[in-house]
């Protein structure tokens, strides 16, 4: 049997380390504008060695070793005085009740600047849930009717449907089932109504029995008929009904003015606003590159601080670290802003540059590229391009577009170079758009009309783009016709 003993031995080994200034560098290069702007509020807050300036910075290849050497007799600087005046009368009483505050202090923007309105940032809008539980508490339901309906409130959709079944909430309120079945009732005539159906034909139904119509026949529809509605087949239904093809008309449009979700007037997906990260702006017969840097602060390290680092300064060994470290820090992230911005602008250069025909005439133009593409037209590495094209938007002649929108893969030409998937979607919406409402393109059609554009493309890929654009099918997109029905 061996004996197990210990033994030290030295291994020599290559090995990536990233540096936590390398780390940071990488966080802001795939960082949006917003996040960058958040990002540098905080470094401003925490590092007191950073501070804003409304001057222009100096070139952005600066060297930071200037920035962190300490000052020396051959480097002197100027003493840092403060010369304002205030007047004998200032109401200081005033001035500290203002800024101890926990209000936030108001500061008027431009007029013509277009921003969303303060009332919107104060308030948001009403959940489906609220809404409905706002109606309870007004309508005449005992308090254990109303524990029922908060039950099957807490299951509905977004679109409004109850996702529970109503033994399922009997078990959960402890009573039997045709009690829940009453309240259910009585909740789907709240408004908006028709919620808290279990399907479509049950919410279309409580809204057409809602409407008190004279004739039966919209009920009767929607009960019996609706098969025939999905697929648009008018004249099995006018033969179903053995009613006038007037009659039947009429009770359709009903049908159509109902609302099959009625719980989607209250989505709860906040409304984002875009900021482009670049402007592409056609300046003569060239497109201009412009970052957009509003209200981006203009940072620069603290000369105060760096007076400090004099040898002449009565400062501690403990606070000169302290101040140095902070220092390294500044210069560092002021370094790698400056980075990100010329890295972002040679990406664009190059995007713009590879798909210039997009530029010039629009969506159609769009040409396949791939990361690799940028990457070597820059002479940076894949990883690199995808990290600046991350969440960054660009405003073009055409519309904004994430930086994203611009990689896409290829589909084959029958001749010729290849085309770009998304200018293929974009044609494909364009023949649909164009088409007969009578007789729509089926996706075999679509096939044999983008073949002799020279595109060569299967009808299953024809079949996936249409529904990535969510684009009904031929039978789904037909017009209504009832000219050929008879009574």
């Amino acid at each position: 049997m061996a004996a197990l003993e210990l033994r030290q031995q030295l291994k020599l080994s290559q090995q990536l380390i990233m540096t936590p200034q390398l780390q940071q560098a990488i966080k802001l290069l795939q960082l949006s504008r917003l996040e960058l702007l958040e990002t540098i509020n905080q470094e401003l807050e925490t590092n007191p060695l950073l501070e804003e300036t409304q001057e222009e910075t100096t070139e952005a290849g600066q060297s930071e070793d200037a920035t962190i050497a300490e000052c020396g007799p051959e480097q002197p600087y100027e003493q840092v005085e403060v010369s304002e005046k205030l007047r004998e009368d200032f109401d200081w009483e005033s001035y500290l009740d203002e800024y101890n505050t926990a209000t936030p202090v108001l500061v008027e923007s431009d007029p013509n600047q277009e921003w969303p309105s303060y009332d919107y940032k104060l308030t948001a809008p009403d959940t489906l849930q609220d809404h409905l539980a706002w109606q309870l508490r007004l309508s005449n339901f005992t308090d254990e009717d109303r524990e029922i309906g908060a039950l099957i409130l807490g299951n509905l959709n977004k679109d409004g449907y109850l996702d529970a079944t109503v033994d399922e909430i009997a078990e959960m309120a402890g009573v039997d089932a045709a009690r829940v079945e009453e309240i259910l009732g009585r909740v789907q005539l709240l408004d908006p109504v028709g919620i808290a159906a279990r399907d479509l034909r049950e919410c279309l139904l409580v809204q057409a029995k809602s409407l008190e119509l004279k004739d039966d026949l919209v009920v009767r529809i929607i009960e019996h008929y609706l098969h025939f509605l999905e697929n648009k087949n008018y004249i099995a239904l006018v033969k179903a009904l053995k009613r006038s093809t007037e009659e039947v008309k009429a009770a359709v449009d009903i049908i159509l003015s109902l609302d099959p979700r009625p719980g989607s007037a209250f989505s709860e997906d906040s409304t984002e606003y875009i900021s482009p990260d670049i402007y592409v702006l056609k300046v003569d017969d060239e497109f201009v590159i412009v970052l957009n840097e509003d209200g981006m602060p203009k940072l620069r390290v603290s000369s105060f601080y760096k007076e400090a680092m004099c040898e002449d300064a009565v400062v501690s060994a403990e606070a000169k670290d302290y101040i140095q470290n902070k220092l390294r820090s500044a210069a560092w992230l002021i370094k790698s802003i400056h980075q990100r911005q010329r890295t972002l602008y040679k990406v664009a250069q190059s995007i713009v540059k590879l798909q210039n025909e997009f530029f010039e005439k629009g969506v159609s133009y769009l040409k396949p590229m791939v990361l690799r593409d940028v990457a070597e037209d820059v002479g940076m590495h894949e990883s690199t391009i995808s990290r600046v094209t991350a969440s960054k938007y660009m405003h073009t002649p055409h519309g904004i577009f994430e930086l994203k929108y611009f990689f896409n893969s290829s589909i084959n030409s029958v001749m010729g170079e290849a085309v770009a998937s998304e200018s293929v979607k974009e044609r494909i919406r364009q023949l649909i758009r164009e088409e007969d409402s009578a007789r729509p393109y089926s996706d075999q059609e679509i096939v044999r009309i983008l073949q002799k554009e020279n595109i060569d493309i299967a009808r299953r890929t024809v079949a996936k783009y249409r529904e990535m654009m969510n684009i009904l099918p031929s039978n789904k997109r037909k017009s209504s016709s009832w000219g050929s029905t008879k009574e």
